[in-house]
C-alpha cells in the first residue's frame, strides 16, 4: 500500500511542477509568451496538449530521478 501512495505522491509533485512551469512559461495558454517560451498563438489545441503531455513526462523524470543527483555542492 505504501508504494501506491509513494507513486501517487510523485505524480502529484510532477503535476504541481507542470502547473508551475506551464503558468510561468505560458505553455498551453492562448497568449504568446514575452520570454520566448511556450506555445505560439497559432498552435492548435492538439499541439498544446502534446506539449503539455511532454512537459508532464519531463516533470515526472525530474521528480523520480535518484536523489544522489540532487546533492548540494558545499
Amino acid at each position: 500500500m505504501e508504494s501506491i501512495n509513494a507513486a501517487r505522491r510523485t505524480e502529484d509533485i510532477a503535476l504541481d511542477l507542470l502547473k508551475f512551469v506551464a503558468a510561468h512559461a505560458n505553455v498551453g495558454s492562448k497568449a504568446a509568451s514575452a520570454t520566448g517560451f511556450g506555445v505560439t498563438a497559432s498552435a492548435k489545441p492538439e499541439e498544446q496538449v502534446t506539449q503539455l503531455l511532454e512537459l508532464y513526462a519531463r516533470c515526472r523524470q525530474v521528480v523520480e530521478a535518484p536523489t544522489e543527483n540532487r546533492t548540494e555542492k558545499k
